[in-house]
This record gives structure tokens, C-alpha cells and sequence, in this order.
């Protein structure tokens, strides 16, 4: 007598792609029929906790449906399909599940946030009242979580650069999983579902020709990058170099949207580093990527460690900071408003491409925390809005670490909005890319509008306080770069540029996918 065919569902939420997925892996090995399975869960389209904003803005939404529609693409080409479904991941599982009659297992990648584990919790209690057997795979990161080398994650290290050495010297990055040619099929009778549009979910289409992000999403779009950042163009080579840069697509890897959806496996990237350094060359810049990678993996195990503590306002430090929640001082933030051109610029570039760089981000996020005293949560719930590699973990984590309260072991890190502007825009070329108000201001004098005298100004027809806003506060520190000459400074690559490499020179910073950890702020 024959046994009845096996169904396994595999519900994909930040795991799109199908190279070194471990949940395919496994329902490859355990299933006669597949049922590859994304929701769009309605609790993602509603309004962020504290401060009601949207919760899933256009940029990532945009991406998040080009994902999706790469990796049905994909998984048609290996006979299988990609379903689609609106509503709740527990709900329509248990439809499926009567649906179908011959479902043995549910199988997911596990998260490490709240609201994701709650599904994970839902979906679970599906599968025992159905009897169906319910299974989850690790695989969001460079290491794995069995792997650490502490007993438990309450033991993880709450300084980055000990996890880091531990992780280093004890632990090893499993190897990738090689996917087969041909997939499993679905059961017959299941109908595919449409890939909904931007309109579906109340939003338009944004885009900007400015941007420094102009890539689509998917597993196919995030492959083609890392061909072409290592072995097309070889720019792996000097990224330590160019990491701060502002404008184009080539400062750095640009692998965070694609990480963040799971597009691309960190365990991969990995891979691929290892490769170039043994055909290539291996240096500072190749071991920075790795470094990058690790901050992330930092970030998702401190998640695990502090769980809903992430989200506090008084942090993993259980801190009393005298937070404010002024709302013309964060509108004016949030709109690139401040007068101060170096955070506007970046803050316009947010709002408009839903990306920022490293080094923009960092000083958003000081000016926000340290210079206006604001409810750090009211920053890291606008990033969670606009950015379109959004990660919860990373998210929360940067904020908290910008905000003095997660894991930063320096007391008071605070940045000088005008020094690193100059650092890092010498010429201001960034500014006038977002900030044309100001276009017509020379050289680095573009920085502080408020110290040039009545004729510069009207000379570039700028008029403070209707063409472009006073400064809404003004840092004592910034008095000592007014009078430089910042054209003639020394150009940021020229700056970083040091000694080879040896692993004491990794301090705190830097991480391509959120915030650069620099001291020399």
C-alpha cells in the first residue's frame, strides 16, 4: 500500500532567494509536493507603535514587490512557483492546511523580534491543532546561532569588539547550501495568487534620478551586484577607502536591501570574499566587508539577548535621558529643515530615495539624539518608514547605540555636524545635489549659511529665513570650523588611507549597513 504524499509548506517572510535557503533545502529532502508560500501580512501596513507613522513606506514596498516577483520567477524556472497571499501567515496557512489534507510539515526561517516571533508562535499552534509537524531553520546570518561561542545568548558580550574576537577565533561560517536544479512541484488546484502593486496598498510610485541607490529588488538583481562590486570592477578592493562616500552607487557594496529581505545570503557573500582573496588579493578592504557583516550579525544576537528591551526608550542600559518629543523640532528634522545643510541634504535624500549613506546616517542620527534631545525612538520609527533596507535589528540597534543607551562603550559619542561635513563633503557637491536652495554658495562655505555676510548671500540669492531656514540650534563646537578653508582640505580617501592591515586596528567602526562607528567625530 502506498503512503500518501507528502506536502510541506514553506512560508518565506526575510529569506527570498533560493541559493543557501535552508528551508527549501530541507522540504527539498522531505516532501513529494512544495508549497512555497509569502504573505502580505496586514500587520506590516499599519502604523509604527510609538509615533504612527507608516510602517512600510513606498521605497521598501517597491523593492520588497520586486523581490517577490524575482523570486517566482526563479522558482518557475526550477518547476516550482512562488504563492501569494494577502491576510495573516497563520490564517492562510490553516486554510491551506484543510485546503490541501496532506500537509506533514510547515517549515521557516526563524526571526528574532517580537512581532516576528509572534507569527512564528501563531503558526505553530496551527500546526498542533492540525497535527502537522512545524520546523524553523537559522539562517539570517554570517554565523550561525548554535555556533557562538558562549553557552547561551544571554552570555553574548554587550561590546561589539568582544563578540567579534570570540566569534574570530572560536566559531567557523558553516558553508552554503547548493540548491538542486529542479524543485519539487506543487500539489495540483492551488492557485498562484497575483503580485499586487503599489496602488493595492494606498501608495504611489517614488522615484529619484538623484539617487545613490537605483537597483531593483530580488534575489537575481542582488547576485548581479556582488558580481559586479568584486570580480567586474574590482571595488571590494579600496571599499575601506570609499565607504563614507555620499553620492553614486559605488562608494559601497549596497548589499543592505538585498540582505535585509534575505535576497542575498550573508553566508555567501562570505564565500565570495574568500574566493577573491585567494584569486586576487586579500586586504583591509575584503576583511571590512566581513567586519560589516559581522556588526549585522552582532545586532540580530543582541535582538535575541534583550528581546522587547530593543524597542525601550530607556534602552539596554535602562538609562534616564530626559528625552523630548517636540514635534516642529522632529518635522523639521524629518523634512530636512534643520538649517543645517549637511543633515538636510541627507535627510531630503531619505525622504525622496528611501536610502542614505553610512556616514549621513550617523550624523541624522546624532543631530537628532544629541544636538535636539529627541525621543531617539521618533528617529529609528522614521527610518523604519522610508529606508529600503529596513532591519529591524539593525535598526533598533544603531538608533541605540546612536542614542548612548544600546552598546556603545563610549560615553557621550556625539557628532560634529559641521566637521564631518567637511570632512566628507569638503567641497559641498553633496549638499547642492539636495539642497539646490543653496546651490549657488562656493566651495565648503555651503555648510554654514549663517556665518557668510549679507552680500555672499545675496549674491547665491539666498535670504535665511525664507529661501532656507536659520539653523533651529546651533552647537557650540561648530564655531571652530566656521573659518577654515574647507576646499583646500585633504581629500577623505586620502584621509583613511593607512598601514596594512592587522586585526587591532578594527576599533568601533563602521558598518555598510546602517551606521560607521567612527572616533574621530
Amino acid at each position: 500500500m502506498n503512503s500518501p504524499a507528502r506536502t510541506v509548506i514553506c512560508l518565506l517572510r526575510n529569506d527570498l532567494r533560493l541559493h543557501d535557503n535552508e528551508v527549501l533545502h530541507w522540504a527539498q529532502r522531505n516532501a513529494d509536493y512544495i508549497v512555497p508560500l509569502y504573505c502580505f501580512d496586514p500587520r506590516h501596513y499599519v502604523q509604527t507603535y510609538y509615533y504612527n507613522f507608516p510602517k512600510t513606506g513606498p521605497h521598501r514596498l517597491k523593492f520588497l514587490l520586486e523581490s517577490v516577483q524575482d523570486l517566482r520567477s526563479t522558482l518557475k524556472k526550477r518547476g516550482s512557483n512562488l504563492l501569494l497571499r494577502r491576510g495573516k501567515p497563520e490564517e492562510i496557512i490553516e486554510n491551506l492546511v484543510r485546503q490541501l489534507g496532506s500537509v506533514s510539515a510547515v517549515v521557516l526561517q526563524a526571526e528574532a523580534t517580537k512581532e516576528e516571533l509572534d507569527v512564528e508562535s501563531a503558526v505553530k499552534q496551527v500546526c498542533n491543532r492540525y497535527g502537522v509537524k512545524y520546523q524553523t531553520f537559522w539562517g539570517s546570518t554570517l554565523y550561525h546561532r548554535e555556533d557562538l561561542p558562549f553557552r547561551h545568548v544571554s552570555g553574548l558580550p554587550d561590546i561589539y569588539t568582544l563578540f567579534r574576537k570570540a566569534v574570530e577565533s572560536q566559531s567557523r561560517v558553516r558553508p552554503t547550501m547548493q540548491m538542486p536544479e529542479k524543485l519539487k512541484p506543487l500539489p495540483a488546484g492551488l492557485e498562484e495568487g497575483n503580485i499586487p502593486n503599489q496602488e493595492d496598498f494606498g501608495q504611489q510610485k517614488l522615484s529619484d534620478p538623484r539617487t545613490a541607490f537605483p537597483c531593483t529588488g530580488g534575489e537575481t538583481q542582488a547576485l548581479q551586484r556582488l558580481q559586479y562590486y568584486f570580480w567586474d570592477m574590482n571595488l571590494i578592493a579600496s571599499y575601506k577607502d570609499t565607504r563614507n562616500g555620499l553620492m553614486g552607487l559605488d562608494y559601497s557594496t549596497k548589499f543592505a536591501p538585498w540582505l535585509a529581505l534575505g535576497c542575498i545570503s550573508p553566508r555567501y557573500i562570505y564565500e565570495q570574499i574568500k574566493k577573491y582573496e585567494q584569486e586576487r588579493t586579500a586586504n583591509q578592504s575584503t576583511y571590512w566587508v566581513i567586519f560589516e557583516l559581522l556588526w549585522r550579525d552582532y545586532f540580530r544576537f543582541v535582538a535575541l539577548k534583550y528581546g522587547k528591551r530593543i524597542f525601550f526608550l530607556r534602552g539596554l542600559q535602562d538609562k534616564e535621558v530626559p528625552w523630548k518629543r517636540d514635534p516642529k523640532l522632529f518635522d523639521a528634522w524629518k523634512e530636512g529643515r534643520t538649517g543645517v545643510p549637511f543633515v538636510d541634504a541627507n535627510m531630503r535624500e531619505l525622504a525622496a530615495t528611501g536610502f542614505m549613506s553610512n556616514r549621513g546616517r550617523q550624523n541624522v542620527a546624532s543631530f537628532l539624539t544629541k544636538d535636539l534631545g529627541l525621543d531617539w525612538r521618533m528617529g529609528a520609527e522614521w527610518f523604519e518608514y522610508l529606508l529600503v533596507d529596513y532591519d529591524v535589528c539593525s535598526n533598533y540597534g544603531n538608533w541605540l547605540y546612536s542614542a548612548g543607551i544600546g552598546n556603545d562603550p563610549r560615553e557621550n559619542r556625539k557628532f560634529n555636524m559641521i566637521k564631518q561635513g567637511l570632512d566628507y563633503d569638503a567641497n559641498g557637491d553633496y549638499i547642492r545635489l539636495w539642497v539646490p536652495e543653496l546651490e549657488q554658495i562656493k566651495g565648503g562655505d555651503i555648510h554654514t549659511p549663517w556665518a557668510l555676510s549679507n552680500a555672499t548671500l545675496a549674491h547665491a540669492n539666498v535670504s535665511l529665513g525664507e529661501t532656507y531656514p536659520l539653523p533651529i540650534v546651533m552647537a557650540p563646537e561648530w564655531s571652530r570650523h566656521i573659518n577654515q578653508k574647507p576646499n583646500s582640505r585633504p581629500s577623505t580617501a586620502g584621509r583613511q588611507k593607512g598601514p596594512s592591515y592587522t586585526p587591532k586596528q578594527h576599533k568601533n567602526r563602521g558598518i555598510d549597513f546602517y551606521f560607521s562607528r567612527n572616533k574621530n567625530v
